[in-house]
């Protein structure tokens, strides 16, 4: 991303941070201990040391905090991609704990025969899969990058939800 510098600071003994400066006068960072846990953090921008706010995050939930932050920037550069293609959308799609392709294949939902749409990425805690093959397995929380028409994409929103 340019413009923006992710500072790496070792922290000996305790683990690493990574923060940046925000236009807005702050830094926001991940401190990642050793022991796994993870501690997102708000500073002053010219005092790293001083911070204001510290909120520790599970690893489930830093991932799906990733998946909120990452897939709107996903589907942000495919609708860019996609600006001189009248009809063609991106949009992100669930799948939800209640879904019934939580734990089936992506074949099993058989999308692009069922609304002539194409899951192009799936995102998952924070890591994005692309060009997901029909073996991929799904789980609740992950968050599905989909091209088609607006209709195609109601659909598939349909049938992620209701199968």
């Amino acid at each position: 991303m340019a413009g923006v510098n992710v500072e790496v600071t070792p922290l000996p003994g305790i683990g690493v941070r990574k923060d940046f400066a925000t236009r807005a006068g702050r830094r926001i960072g991940v401190v990642t201990q050793r022991d796994g846990k993870i501690e997102l953090i708000v500073s002053k921008s010219d005092d790293p040391d001083a911070c204001l706010a510290s909120l520790p995050l599970s690893a489930e939930e830093a991932g799906v905090l990733a998946n909120l932050l990452g897939a709107p920037q996903l589907v942000r550069q495919l609708n860019e991609e996609h600006r001189e293609l009248p009809g063609i959308n991106t949009k992100q799609l669930p799948i939800a704990e209640n879904s019934p392709f939580d734990g089936r294949t992506l074949g099993d939902t058989a999308m692009r025969t069922r609304t002539s749409v194409s899951i192009v990425a799936v995102m998952r805690a924070g890591q994005v899969h692309p060009s997901p093959t029909p073996d991929f397995l799904f789980t609740s929380g992950d968050l599905l990058v989909v091209v088609g028409t607006s209709e195609g994409l109601e659909a598939a929103a349909k049938i992620l939800k209701h199968g």
